[in-house]
């Protein structure tokens, strides 16, 4: 056995030194003929035809899906078997005006290959033929993730500062101003964005969103935010405690900032009546209580459960109009009044969730204009919605505490590098082209 392996050693060792010999004959022979190796040059690049052409149509008023296809030299068996595929997915009835179509032909030919249907701004149906028919499929529109930090002073108004903030220019305005929405939700139970927010505070935030290609966002979350508000500091840290993509806010010291009730049953509106147990009643011109408070908003605008609860009623009542009550936990009673209508699937009995949409701003009853009509109660005394103490949420626990001191620490430090309210508002005021509004024209 010993003189077999030496054996393959030996021819091992002969095989590597014929591999050596080969590779130096390569090198000293193909030396030389580097320098004569003739250039072929640079082809010119070729354009090569799409295989297909394509035709966008965006529906008109009034116009239907079937008759775009109609359009496209469709038999009308053809444009059945389409249409059945595409219900697949989604109504053709309910395409709104503007919707993009896309026609997509062989190329030199009226022969429909496929149409692609943007039936929202993350979902296109695309339609395809095969050997029996028309198949259809969900196509999602890619998106891709980044983070923006911005500071802002506020000179005349929360809306103002937020959406014609220069660092905010490569956003879309209906972006921006779902940033406002953002704060709202984050500190919808410290603060009205409706009567606190004033000339003066500031804020500085820093959250990510979901970009799709036409730079529009899909979605937004605020990351670690301050609010300046009268002076005194508000923060909020997002913090996923249980590992599930919903999180919560909490201050620096981790406390929680949810409440039992949320501030306002609606997204920053105007207060255009307040609690006041003597108010001149606009319509019967007499001295009457006004318990509750009023949110000049328009009609159909999303009105909120403040607080988990059940339906105690859910119908019309007398000048209230149609009226949602929800009675909550420790004695707390809620109404929202003059609702144009009433959520789907809401019901007397039912239970409702905090921020839950239970109807919608109108002017049923006795109501000069369109408006929510809120009112609270405990214990069967109406009391002031704006200027109760409620309890806060549970803190951090102490077994997750290690986890969010250094989450904390890290999303707290990309406030550190924006100005605060005073350097902002040097920013805004100084230099050149501070005359938009909003900058400190007033």
């Amino acid at each position: 056995m010993t003189r077999i392996v030496q054996m393959a050693q030996e021819r091992l060792g002969a095989l590597a030194g014929l591999g050596g010999c080969f590779g130096l004959g390569v090198l000293v022979v193909a030396g030389p003929l580097l320098p004569s190796t003739p250039d072929v040059g640079m082809l010119d690049p070729l354009m090569a035809a799409s295989a297909e052409e394509v035709r966008v149509e965006e529906l008109s008023s009034g116009q239907t899906f079937g008759a775009v296809l109609s359009s496209a030299a469709l038999s009308p068996t053809e444009q059945q078997g389409l249409l059945l595929a595409f219900r697949e997915r989604a109504n053709p009835s309910r395409l709104a005006t503007g919707t993009e179509i896309t026609l997509r032909f062989a190329r030199g030919d009226d022969w429909l290959r496929g149409v692609d249907v943007a039936v929202s701004p993350d979902e296109v149906v695309r339609l395809e033929r095969d050997e029996i028919g028309w198949t259809s499929s969900i196509t999602e529109t890619p998106v891709w993730t980044d983070t923006i930090a911005v500071a802002g002073a506020i000179e005349r108004d929360l809306w103002t500062s937020v959406v014609l903030n220069p660092e905010l220019d490569h956003m879309p305005r209906g972006d921006r101003a779902q940033v406002i929405h953002l704060m709202d939700r984050v500190f919808q139970w410290q603060l009205d964005f409706s009567r606190q927010i004033r000339r003066g505070d500031s804020y500085r935030l820093v959250f990510e969103r979901e970009v799709r290609p036409d730079g529009s966002m899909r979605s937004g979350r605020i990351l670690a935010a301050e609010l300046v508000n009268a002076g005194s500091p508000l923060h909020a840290i997002w913090f996923d405690l249980h590992g599930d993509e919903v999180g919560g806010y909490y201050d620096l010291e981790g406390e929680s900032l949810r409440r039992a009730f949320i501030r306002a049953p609606l997204e920053y509106r105007r207060i255009s009546s307040r609690f006041n147990r003597n108010r001149l009643h606009p319509i019967l011109n007499e001295r009457r209580p006004h318990i509750g408070v009023d949110y000049a908003a328009a009609t159909g605008t999303p009105v909120m459960a403040t607080a988990d609860g059940v339906v105690m009623r859910r119908g019309v009542s007398g000048g209230y109009g149609n009226l949602v009550e929800i009675r909550h936990a420790n004695g707390f009673v809620t109404r929202y009044a003059h609702l144009n209508g009433f959520a789907s699937g809401l019901r007397s009995g039912g239970r409702v969730s905090q921020g839950q949409v239970i109807g919608y701003v109108g002017m049923t009853g006795m109501a000069t204009g369109p408006h929510l009509h809120y009112e609270m109660h405990r214990n069967g005394t109406p009391v002031d919605p704006l200027n109760i103490d409620i309890p806060a949420g549970d803190p951090i626990p102490s077994d997750a505490r290690e986890r969010w001191e250094e989450e904390m620490q890290a999303r707290h430090a990309f406030l550190d590098g924006l100005p605060t309210g005073s350097e902002s508002r040097m920013v805004q005021l100084g230099g050149e082209g501070t005359g938009s509004p909003g900058l400190g024209t007033e």
